[in-house]
């Protein structure tokens, strides 16, 4: 199969999900927790924060879910609203400030780019949360697409977000690759009928997790490389 395109998911993938995210959850937690650092450690953990690892745990909603699932799941833990838009301004200036790119990010991106490769970012951040999150690093540019949960095609793991991208570029989704290091990422793949979904252990999910279910495991987003050598 000769692939056109590649679709990334954003956190844990192009960006380290833990430097980044454990910061910004944290000082959003406590907030909504009324600074009371005890109920904001409850609301971490009963969503997918493993303190005792120092980990988020692949799948959870911490992890997965997006800004407004994430302030529903909260209120209804808190018995009191939490304000997704609220939440939704916590991420988006926190999340430029904490956030660290994965190994080689710039050099991976260009290389793809310089191989014909259309490229796009699907995420379950906000579309303003890819601009934030990316802006430093240099890269944006070089997508083609840009989707998050607000964008208007859907939420992982449906495939709205790949189909807007195939889309647009005007490629099949057998000619496209999706990338992500959750279930969700590669469940979003299946379901679009991508021609080569992906695993990176850069985000959540353990190796033998993303071996039950992506097509190919790679230590990170470098790994893509592999397999364009004919480009070389």
């Amino acid at each position: 199969m000769t692939y056109k395109a590649i679709v990334f998911d954003k956190d844990g993938t192009l960006i380290d999900f833990n430097s980044t995210w454990l910061p910004v959850y944290r000082h959003a937690a406590l907030e909504f927790a009324k600074n009371d650092p005890q109920l904001a450690d409850a609301l971490l953990a009963e969503h997918g924060y493993d303190h005792s690892a120092g980990r988020f745990l692949g799948g959870s909603l911490l992890a997965a879910g997006n800004n407004h699932d994430i302030a529903k799941a909260w209120s209804k833990q808190l018995s009191d609203t939490v304000d997704s838009q609220r939440l939704n301004d916590i991420f988006q200036q926190l999340g430029a400030k904490s956030a660290a790119a994965v190994p080689g990010l710039k050099a991976t991106i260009s290389s793809l780019k310089q191989f014909g490769m259309k490229l796009g970012v699907a995420t379950s951040d906000s579309h303003a949360g890819i601009h934030n999150t990316l802006q430093n690093f240099d890269v944006l540019p070089l997508f083609d697409f840009l989707c998050g949960y607000d964008s208007g095609h859907g939420v992982k793991p449906e495939a709205g977000m790949v189909n807007a991208f195939c889309e647009t570029v005007s490629v099949s989704a057998s000619q496209t690759i999706v990338v992500g290091d959750n279930r969700h990422d590669i469940e979003m793949g299946r379901n679009a009928g991508a021609g080569l979904c992906v695993g990176v252990l850069t985000g959540t999910s353990t190796r033998k997790e993303l071996d039950a279910i992506a097509d190919q495991v790679f230590d990170n987003i470098g790994g893509l490389l592999s397999l364009f050598a004919d480009h070389r």
